[in-house]
């Protein structure tokens, strides 16, 4: 059985754009997608805390760092400034989710990461590999 689990969460950033006529998604800044391992054209779960919007969409890589835009008709679930959580998820069989901790990554008001908890992604988005203890050969 597979069991849809939490992945990566952006806790607490805040819109700073809003573009109606953009083709869609929601913009997150590459280095922030880096560090919590989500990916360009992934699918997310967006809330926004200020209004109770709740809404799919899916990422486009932005260039700027704190920068936030609700595109396309996500533009209409939000207002620049609004306080919103970005949700990732994926599927893992029993096993693997009960050794599972997601990637969270807590913002201050000037949408810096002021906390990163769980473990950190390794290439592709992927947890890193935990290093082996015992002799070297």
């Amino acid at each position: 059985m597979l069991i849809e689990m939490l992945r990566a969460k952006l806790h607490r950033a805040r819109v700073t754009d809003a573009d109606l006529n953009y083709v869609g998604s929601l913009t997150i800044p590459r280095d922030v997608l880096e560090l919590s391992g989500i990916r360009d054209g992934e699918k997310i779960a967006v809330v926004n805390v200020n209004n109770g919007a709740r809404f799919e969409t899916y990422v486009q890589t932005g260039k700027k760092r704190g920068r936030y835009c609700l595109n396309g008709a996500a533009a209409r679930l939000g207002e620049v400034g609004d306080v919103i959580i970005v949700f990732a998820y994926a599927l893992m069989d029993e096993e693997e989710a009960a050794r599972h901790r997601p990637r969270i990554l807590l913002f201050d008001e000037r949408n810096r990461v002021s906390r990163a908890l769980g473990p950190a992604p390794g290439p592709r988005g992927k947890p890193k590999a935990k290093a082996r203890k015992g002799r070297r050969r």
